[in-house]
């Protein structure tokens, strides 16, 4: 069957049990990916999660005459032949993460000329902190209408105050700033676990950044980077989507391979739930709770704030907390649609306007056939199905797939009953 008709088929009703370890981040490893382009020599990355997302980058660098190997987690890449051959648009469409290969583009050949990236449905993204911050370090700006076209006249190193806190605006500026000769400042820097990552790995490759994991970052650019190694951080949104997955069959999960402070904002809405878990070195177990609670408002903001992919796992656990929880997304226009399969499961929902709504619980959910409308949105969808009575149908499984490795395989070894079709 074609990857965009695959459907997921869930019976719910089965509390989850066993050790799950995360995969490694997304968020963290498609960056590091784009920063490889860098240097001439051999990158080599560790826990390097087998998602869609990743072969597309793969597929990419392939146009770039980037040689690559890819198995069992591993990843080399040797951009030492780099060319700036066109890219076929569909691929640089088909994900926004491709707007991270504007940095190592000019870096490494002075000029980056892409479509404008695709992806999730999430509603229209600016790419001016990419452009404003680029262009402070020297180039110059061709095309942002039509197209992101940027040439480099001169590098130089700046002042960069970003216009939002643009996690991969933060990371282009990153990756340009690390082989730009003098000192580079940004402020108010995107500081994600992901970001951070990033910055780690860099530092690897022979930059000097400093003020890692806050709003302000200094960087002393190396001119030429070098080889690395590196094994990329678990990944936080995984493991909040599998504790959900918990909490909400009554099941017993020890999850591991986690960076347990990255999702303190999550912990604190556990405990407001009144969800019982206790935390680890690297790990977290999830145990039974009876009765999980309404929280008073789940609003979603920029790290270390409570995390807009997190936020549509979440709404299904407050469809079975006792009480009135409200919902404030502050980052995305279009995040709250997948509200409306939930209703189709029997979720009570009352929807305020696009950034808000209010979910009355608890409530028993009943197998549908629902779509999943973006990444986090398809998660979701199956942690509701997980938790509902009877066989859910989920429909294009291919986001899912865009995000989270082996999903159904890792909660089928968990007790799940979950089929690919």
């Amino acid at each position: 069957m074609n990857e965009q008709q695959q459907k997921f088929e869930v019976v719910g009703g089965k509390p989850l049990k066993g050790v799950v370890r995360v995969s490694g981040a997304k968020n963290a490893t498609l960056p590091i990916m784009c920063a490889a382009l860098l240097t001439k020599e051999k990158i080599t990355l560790h826990n390097v999660p087998d998602i869609a997302d990743i072969r597309t980058l793969l597929k990419i660098f392939e146009h770039l005459n980037v040689k690559t190997t890819f198995a069992d987690n591993t990843a080399t890449i040797d951009a030492s032949n780099l060319s700036t051959n066109k890219i076929p648009e569909d691929l640089i469409c088909s994900m926004r993460a491709s707007i991270l290969l504007l940095g190592p583009l000019l870096a490494r050949t002075g000029e980056a000329d892409l479509p404008f990236p695709g992806g999730c449905v999430l509603g229209k993204r600016s790419a001016a902190a990419h452009t404003m911050s680029l262009n402070k370090l020297g180039a110059e700006i061709l095309d942002e209408t039509q197209k992101l076209h940027l040439k480099i006249r001169k590098l130089r190193g700046a002042t960069i105050i970003m216009p939002e806190l643009s996690v991969t605006g933060t990371e282009n500026a990153l990756m340009l700033a690390s082989v730009t000769p003098g000192i580079t400042e940004i402020r108010l820097a995107a500081a994600e676990p992901h970001v951070q990552d990033l910055c780690h790995f860099l530092n690897k490759m022979g930059a000097k950044i400093s003020g890692i994991g806050s709003h302000f970052l200094t960087i002393e650019g190396a001119g030429s980077l070098h080889f690395a190694e590196h094994t990329i951080t678990g990944d936080y949104l995984e493991a909040g989507t599998f504790a959900i997955a918990a909490l909400v069959t009554k099941g017993e999960l020890k999850i591991e391979g986690i960076e347990v402070t990255q999702l303190d904002s999550f912990w604190e809405k556990l405990d407001e739930a009144g969800a019982d878990y206790k935390l680890e070195k690297d790990s977290v177990i999830i145990k039974p709770t009876k009765k999980l609670n309404a929280i008073t408002n789940l609003r979603t903001a920029v790290y270390p704030s409570f995390a807009t992919d997190l936020q549509a796992p979440m709404a299904v656990l407050l469809t079975q907390a006792e009480g009135e929880s409200r919902i404030f997304e502050t980052l995305f226009d279009a995040r709250l649609s997948y509200l409306f399969e939930l209703e189709k499961m029997g979720a009570k929902i009352q929807i305020l306007n696009p950034q808000q709504a209010i979910v009355k619980g608890p409530t028993q959910l009943k197998g549908v056939p629902v779509a999943s409308s973006d990444l986090r949105a398809g998660a979701a969808m199956v942690l509701a199905a997980l938790c509902a009575e009877g066989t859910t149908e989920i429909s294009n499984v291919r986001y899912i797939d865009r995000g989270y490795e082996n999903m159904d395989q890792k909660l089928t070894s968990l007790g799940a009953t979950i089929k690919r079709s």
